[in-house]
């Protein structure tokens, strides 16, 4: 597996720390590019020095399947306020390089002076002791680095008529979808289109594959071999239309890793399901009781949850949930944790799964090692 260095001239400081992690990577086996060379097209994991100011990106990484770990360094911990400011200047170099994961090395006084502090996509933010930096960090990417992401969609045009405007089925997942809303469930902490300007949004939705930044999803089995599911990046909150905010997952691939989709004729070809389908897919297949499933950023203390912080969409997060779905004392009805990430939530209907809920879950993801 191959792995290699981006550096920001600006950012030079850093490159001691990303060749420390370079021989640590070296150690597991690990094809290390030397420092100064482009990274190969057939690289898999990137590690990346840039500037907290960013504003302009030396890599983008061509496609999903490449895991790009960026860290930045501020000399003063005491210009952030509180800890939102210092989330969402970290969260903008995410965005703004398209990363897997920042991690933003504090110096100074103040209270985030001295420290490290990791963010993901998915509004993951732990903060760490400075010590033995360069292993935290590969310990921390390198498994990820190997998993394998299983987000490519085929829109098959074959979605019977009758079902072009949805079923009753569809229409409760987008009832259901307003729900979470009204719950609070739904968050945007970040505009992503405050972050960045027009053409390094349009980049970041490409590579993320996102039309909004919404998080959260739901499904709701419709048979034994099909679910309806909200799509990727819509806004649960207004979910209207089949084909693009609602797709009926019929199947799944794996020689190609791509999820099946039956759509309407004349559907856009670059809709795309929730990236989490993989992972609601093998839990309808492990446990045929399940009638609906819910993805929350949210928490519920005393639960189990996976082992690692596996990137959303990727076939070893969905193994691990599932796994941990077919442990519960009742499959049908479990809450697994996904670690600094959220809840997989398993009903016999959606409206069980929220009567469930209610008033019980609690907004502050716990930071779990």
């Amino acid at each position: 597996m191959k792995a290699a260095y981006v550096i920001d001239p600006r950012a030079d400081r850093l490159v001691p720390l990303l060749r420390e992690m370079g021989d640590l990577l070296a150690a597991r086996g690990f094809d290390v590019s030397p420092v100064g060379e482009p990274p190969p097209r057939d690289v898999k994991l990137v590690l990346h020095a840039t500037v907290p100011e960013i504003d302009r990106v030396l890599y983008v990484r061509p496609d999903p399947s490449v895991f790009v770990a960026t860290v930045v360094e501020s000399p003063d911990g005491s210009r952030w306020a509180d800890v939102e400011s210092l989330k969402r200047d970290t969260y903008r170099v995410l965005v703004k390089t398209m990363s897997n994961v920042v991690v933003h090395r504090v110096g100074g006084d103040g209270e985030f002076g001295g420290k490290v502090h990791f963010m993901t996509p998915e509004l993951g933010f732990r903060t760490r002791p400075d010590e033995g930096l360069a292993r935290r960090i590969v310990d921390y990417v390198a498994p990820l680095a190997e998993s394998k992401v299983v987000i490519r969609n085929r829109l098959d045009e074959d979605l019977p008529e009758e079902l072009w405007q949805g079923d009753e089925i569809a229409r409760s997942l987008m009832a259901h979808g307003r729900k979470l809303a009204e719950m609070n469930l739904l968050p945007q902490v970040f505009d992503i289109r405050s972050l960045l300007d027009e053409r390094d949004l349009r980049l970041a939705m490409k590579i993320f594959g996102l039309k909004q930044l919404s998080y959260g999803n739901l499904s709701a089995r419709r048979d034994a071999g099909t679910f309806w599911m909200t799509g990727r990046g819509v806004d649960k909150g207004n979910l209207r239309e089949i084909g693009r905010d609602v797709f009926l997952v019929k199947g799944y691939d794996p020689e190609t890793a791509t999820i099946l989709l039956s759509v309407p004729p004349g559907t856009d070809p670059t809709a795309r399901v929730s990236v989490d389908a993989i992972e609601h897919y093998k839990i309808y297949r492990a446990v045929p009781e399940v009638g609906a499933i819910v993805h929350v950023h949210a928490w519920l203390p005393g639960v189990p949850a996976t082992l690692q912080s596996w990137p959303c969409g990727t076939e070893q997060l969905a193994d691990e949930v599932r796994d941990l779905v077919l442990a519960a004392p009742d499959p049908s009805r479990a809450v697994i944790g996904l670690r600094n990430h959220g809840l997989t939530i398993t009903g016999r209907s959606l409206e069980e799964i929220f009567e469930r809920i209610e008033g019980k879950l609690v907004q502050e993801i716990p930071p779990l090692e």
